[in-house]
């Protein structure tokens, strides 16, 4: 699976089969969080493990009661060690650069799960202070993510996304930045949003085949 594959196909999964998590898969799942970039590399992520059945009751319980921790097999609970961050960068470092940090891990993580065939959702909303009581976290160590991994017993449809023209200034706010793409140049001009286009492309990519940045861009002109 390509990179393509894997930031388009991937969905939230809270429903989840009834069939363990290799730990092997973990350790590569936690290896790709770990590639993630962080302010001046200092890597203040931090993982726990959760698989014992109580633990991830209490956790749902600190997390309004969400199934899907439950049911998961494997939850990991991504934190930031705040005094690592601080060190460095103090308040600015406590208080954004550990939420960017984390959330890059967070987003390898959705990501490697999907290329390995298992699902899992971003879970944000927990009490904190119940979550480091549960987990025993030290006070420099915040729990900032909870994300359930399993195989996949559901197949949602992946909501719509609104394309980037509509989010996006060139140079100031209010300048929208647009670009079109024709299709088939010099044969039939047919304009659409780039948006549109490479998710088409994409669905016909080969599973598991890599593609170049310039093959990419070949495919986008055909």
């Amino acid at each position: 699976m390509n990179a393509f594959d894997a930031i388009i196909g991937r969905k939230s999964i809270r429903k989840f089969e009834k069939k363990p998590v290799d730990d092997k898969l973990i350790g590569v799942i936690l290896h790709m969080a770990t590639h993630a970039p962080s302010a001046g590399n200092v890597q203040d992520w931090r993982f726990v493990v959760v698989k014992d059945e109580e633990q991830k009751k209490r956790l749902s319980n600190a997390a309004l009661e969400q199934e899907q921790i439950v049911e998961a097999p494997v939850d990991i609970v991504v934190c930031s060690d705040l005094k690592s961050i601080g060190l460095k960068y103090g308040r600015r470092g406590e208080e954004l650069y550990s939420i960017q940090d984390t959330a890059a891990a967070v987003e390898n993580i959705l990501l490697s799960l999907h290329a390995l065939g298992l699902g899992a959702c971003w879970v944000g909303s927990f009490d904190e202070e119940k979550a480091r009581f549960i987990l025993g976290l030290p006070e420099h160590v915040r729990p900032l993510a909870i994300v359930p991994i399993g195989y996949p017993a559901e197949q949602p449809q992946k909501p719509d996304r609104i394309l980037f023209d509509n989010l996006t200034w060139v140079d100031k706010w209010g300048e929208k930045y647009e670009i079109s793409y024709m299709i088939q140049p010099g044969v039939k001009r047919e304009l659409k949003p780039i948006g549109n286009i490479i998710e088409e492309k994409v669905k016909k990519m080969k599973k598991g085949k890599a593609v170049t940045f310039e093959e990419f861009l070949r495919m986008l002109a055909e």
